[in-house]
């Protein structure tokens, strides 16, 4: 044995388990009265958002949360999910953030599926959340948001409790509960079910801590920035910066819903420096009127992710003072974790290659320890011609700790000891990554993941419809829409419009196919539908 290893072991001075809460407590300490959170007229300082985070914690310990329960939010970006970002993990119970664009069966089944024991949701909401509730065959702890910033006309109060209300039960001297274990569940995301039902997506302390801290990093962000948050922080918990921004001391300014105008009016208002969003807020932001436009003050820094945005978006970004970089990963990688870095020689090409190479997945954050292109079957690095396609493998400590209640999953996903991204794609000679296709189908609408499966077994339940097949179609303002391709039943004539009706009572709006195709589906020798011979119709 080693001397390093003699007597030379982990103990309270020399060790202690990575947190991101730690974060909050450290800008209470440190920045106590400077602005943390900002919405509308709510202005929140970093001791501010400490104390009511506490008090959240001690209010749902009150009434029985403990150390691995779930508690789900469904809530629009406002102070009180970036809350909870700090309350929930601050008791040892895990924070399960939903997509508030789901439908009813959906978020019922995630209720279900998580052992969700508290429910905090947005009036807005109620519509499908009182049908979702009525699925359950118990009764879970409701607590409502009302925000007066909402349309009032849409709000029904459907909690137990209101927020500020439940909050106020707690106590003001409330101590949070450090993790004992690193490797503890910090919070739970659910995919967008790709085949069936969603999967729980367990991530732990140490991923989120490592996350904020490689995040700062890759994109150079320094402290006091000014945080404009349009990515939902139900999604991939925000991309982890409702942990990362504290870090930096810096103020995150709260977007409810995505409105062009507003969103120039913050950059303007609040000095803007840093933003996330799908392509399609760039397309937005790039095709807003000149009244709904603003000058901006300084260069704003962009991350955007999704389906690849088309080059010319790049061009037309940079000519507006924002600079964007294009950023990849999963809910199963807590966000990004590769990121078109630049290099310095590229300044020296014409500005139509740059955008070409500005649209690639890039190369690995500097917190994971590994991003390749393999061939699934060899487990074998494809080579690095850009023109042989594999799969994106990656493996590091924000790749998640797995699927919820699904051993066989996780352990299918990680085989070889590498987590399988189901992304195909080619690796250049400089070790670029470019995604090609997806070999699960999923088609990214504005930055929603959607299951082609989901919409094509949907669409097979009506009785005039054969066969069907989804597929993505290229769309200028969400970068890709559903597109179905229909074989009907004879002598059972179906419209258009009557399809698309049919998807939309049981399918989220933003999963009902835009277009309808009638035709005679490609197929293989074996029956299989050839679906790339019908992308090639786009």
């Amino acid at each position: 044995m080693s001397h390093y290893d003699t007597n030379l072991e982990k103990n309270s001075a020399n060790y202690v388990p990575l947190t991101p809460l730690s974060f909050l407590e450290r800008a209470k300490d440190v920045y106590p009265n400077y602005e943390a959170i900002v919405y509308e007229d709510r202005k929140y300082t970093w001791s501010k958002v400490f104390k009511r985070a506490t008090k959240f914690a001690s209010a749902l310990e009150k009434i029985g949360i403990e150390k691995g329960d779930t508690v789900s939010f469904l809530a629009f970006n406002t102070p009180e999910i970036f809350e909870a970002h700090y309350s929930v993990p601050m008791t040892g119970a895990v924070l399960n953030t939903i997509n508030i664009r789901l439908d009813a069966n959906t978020i019922a089944y995630i209720l279900k599926h998580s052992d969700a024991k508290v429910l905090v949701v947005d009036r807005q909401l109620h519509i499908e959340v009182k049908k979702a509730l009525s699925k359950l065959d118990k009764k879970i702890f409701v607590i409502d948001i009302h925000d007066k910033f909402a349309d009032q006309s849409k709000l029904e109060k459907i909690g137990d409790l209101e927020y500020e209300s439940f909050l106020n039960t707690g106590e003001d001297e409330y101590v949070w509960k450090m993790p004992k274990d690193e490797w503890q569940a910090i919070s739970l995301s659910y995919t967008s079910g790709t085949t069936g039902n969603p999967k729980g997506v367990v991530y732990h302390h140490r991923g989120a801590y490592l996350m904020s801290t490689g995040s700062a990093v890759a994109w150079n962000m320094p402290n006091r920035l000014n945080f404009l948050t349009i990515v939902p922080m139900f999604h991939c918990n925000g991309w982890c910066y409702p942990w990362t921004v504290p870090m930096l001391n810096g103020r995150t300014i709260c977007l409810r819903n995505i409105d062009v105008k507003k969103i120039f009016e913050l950059i303007d208002k609040y000095n803007i420096t840093h933003f996330g969003g799908a392509p399609i807020v760039l397309n937005m932001i790039t095709s807003a009127p000149e009244s709904d436009r603003k000058q901006l003050k300084n260069k704003v820094q962009v991350l955007t992710a999704g389906a690849p945005p088309p080059s010319i978006i790049f061009k037309k970004m940079k000519q507006l003072g924002f600079e964007v970089m294009h950023v990849y990963g999963l809910t199963e990688t807590y966000g990004h974790v590769t990121q078109c870095a630049w290099n310095n020689a590229w300044n020296e090409l014409d500005e139509d290659k740059q955008n070409e190479i500005k649209a690639r997945q890039g190369v690995r954050y500097p917190n994971l320890e590994g991003a390749t292109i393999m061939n699934p079957e060899t487990m074998k690095e494809v080579p690095r011609d850009g023109k042989t396609i594999g799969e994106i493998m990656l493996r590091g400590n924000v790749v998640m700790k797995g699927y919820f209640k699904d051993k066989a999953a996780t352990d299918k996903a990680m085989a070889g000891g590498w987590f399988h991204s189901g992304d195909l794609a080619v690796i250049h000679p400089d070790g670029y990554v470019k995604i090609q296709d997806r070999s699960k189908d999923i088609i990214i609408s504005g930055g929603e993941n959607i299951s082609s499966i989901e919409i094509e077994n949907t669409l097979s339940k009506h009785p005039s419809v054969s066969i069907a097949a989804v597929v993505a179609k290229p769309d200028e303002k969400w970068g890709e829409v559903p597109c179905a391709f229909i074989e009907s039943v004879k002598d059972k004539p179906i419209t258009e419009k009557e399809l698309i009706d049919f998807c939309k009572e049981t399918l989220a709006g933003f999963k009902v196919p835009k277009q309808v195709i009638f035709c005679e589906l490609p197929k293989t020798s074996t029956g299989k539908i050839q679906k790339f011979e019908l992308r090639k119709k786009f």
